[in-house]
C-alpha cells in the first residue's frame, strides 16, 4: 500500500472540501504545480488530482494547470479525476501522460459508459465510488444513485477490465476522523480488485488501523488517498509511507 497525496483544485487553486461541500473550502497553495513538486520531493509514489469544478460541471474546468502537474512530475503515476463524462476528456488526460483516469458519475449513471472505455483502455480506467454508507453519490456529490448500492456496483465493476477502485467515505472525506476501514475491508475483500481508500486519514494512527486489518485478509489495497492530515501537518508523508511498508 501507498500513501497517495491528494491535490484537490478549485479555482486554479488546491484547496480541501469539508465532507464535498463546495462552500467549505480551505485554500493551501495558489500553485497546485510547485505542490506536486513539493510532494515528489518528499518521497511521494504516487499522485490524486481532481478537477473539483469540473466534478461539478460535468466537464473540464482546470484542465490546464493539470496537464502542467502531470509534466511536472512524469517519473510517477498521477491519476486524475473530476469530470471525466465523455470519452474525448479521457483519451485527452491520457495522452497528456496521466496513468489513470478516474470515472465515476457517468460510469454510475450509464455503464455502458463504462463497459466502453474500460474495453477502450483496459488497466487504465478507476472507478470513483463516492458513498454516503451504501448509496453512491454523483455529480459531485450533489446527486445520489439508487440503483445499485455501492458493493453491487463495484462487484460488477471488477468484471470489466479497469485498474481497480477508488472508494471514497463522503461522511468522513476532509473530516481528520479516520477511515471507515471496516467498510473498506468488506468491500474490497468482496470484489477481488485493487481498492484505494479515501477519506477520514487524520494521522498515522489511521493508516495503522487500516494496515492491521488488512493482515491475514484478501484484500486487495492499492493505497490511501489523504489530503488535509498531509496540508497541516498532522501526518508526514514519509513517515506513513514506512507505516504501509510495514504492512
Amino acid at each position: 500500500m501507498i500513501v497517495i497525496p491528494a491535490i484537490d483544485i478549485k479555482d486554479g487553486r488546491c484547496v480541501r472540501l469539508r465532507q464535498g461541500r463546495m462552500d467549505d473550502v480551505t485554500v493551501y497553495s495558489d500553485d497546485p504545480v510547485a505542490m506536486a513538486r513539493h510532494w515528489l520531493e518528499h518521497g511521494c509514489r504516487r499522485l490524486h488530482v481532481v478537477d473539483l469544478d469540473g466534478a461539478v460541471a460535468g466537464q473540464p474546468w482546470n484542465s490546464a494547470v493539470i496537464a502542467r502537474i502531470v509534466a511536472a512530475v512524469p517519473s510517477i503515476p498521477v491519476q486524475i479525476g473530476g469530470g471525466m463524462r465523455d470519452a474525448e476528456t479521457i483519451e485527452r488526460y491520457l495522452d497528456a501522460g496521466a496513468a489513470h483516469v478516474i470515472v465515476g458519475t457517468r460510469a454510475v449513471e450509464e455503464p455502458a459508459f463504462l463497459v466502453e472505455n474500460a474495453g477502450r483502455y483496459p488497466q487504465r480506467i478507476l472507478v470513483g465510488l463516492d458513498a454516503r454508507g451504501d448509496r453512491i453519490a454523483t455529480r459531485g456529490w450533489e446527486g445520489v444513485s439508487v440503483a445499485k448500492s455501492l458493493v453491487e456496483f463495484a462487484a460488477w465493476s471488477a468484471q470489466l477490465p479497469i485498474a481497480g477502485i477508488v472508494y471514497t467515505d463522503i461522511d468522513r472525506d476532509g473530516m481528520s476522523t479516520g477511515l471507515n476501514v471496516a467498510r473498506t475491508i468488506a468491500l474490497a475483500e468482496a470484489i477481488g480488485v485493487p481498492v484505494i481508500a479515501s477519506g477520514g486519514i487524520g494521522t498515522l494512527a489511521d493508516l495503522e488501523a487500516l494496515r492491521d486489518a488488512a493482515r491475514g485478509s484478501s484484500a486487495k489495497l492499492l493505497g490511501v488517498i489523504t489530503g488535509r492530515a498531509l496540508y497541516e501537518g498532522t501526518l508526514d508523508l514519509r513517515e506513513g509511507q514506512k507505516v504501509l511498508d510495514a504492512r
